[in-house]
């Protein structure tokens, strides 16, 4: 994660973005990836949206999309002083105590 962390500072620095990356900005341009990310699958089925079921170009714009996303949430993580992988593992337990498995087995319904 370091070396994505770094090399995406020196891609903002390069081009003297930072002044334009706060929080706001960067959660809202996070939010237009994912949202190009849904696109992708948004008239497919829940069976053609699994990977063996999609194109080359698919994966191929899926990859892009997830590469866009991880950059705007490590920057958005660089800006707030926040390590997202330590955080999703504090949220598993958090999780773990809302969901019970006795109540959430073979249950989407929250």
């Amino acid at each position: 994660m370091n070396i994505l962390m770094k090399s995406i500072r020196n891609f903002v620095s390069a081009r003297d973005w930072g002044q334009f990356h706060s929080p706001k900005n960067l959660s809202m341009a996070l939010t237009k990836e994912c949202a190009e990310l849904m696109e992708i699958f948004q008239w497919k089925t829940t069976d053609e949206s699994e990977s063996e079921k999609l194109s080359d170009v698919d994966m191929f714009r899926i990859k892009e999309e997830v590469g866009d996303i991880i950059i705007y949430l490590m920057m958005i993580c660089d800006r707030l002083e926040i390590d997202p992988i330590q955080e999703g593992i504090k949220k598993i337990p958090n999780n773990a105590r809302k969901y019970p498995i006795s109540q959430s087995i073979g249950n989407s319904r929250k």
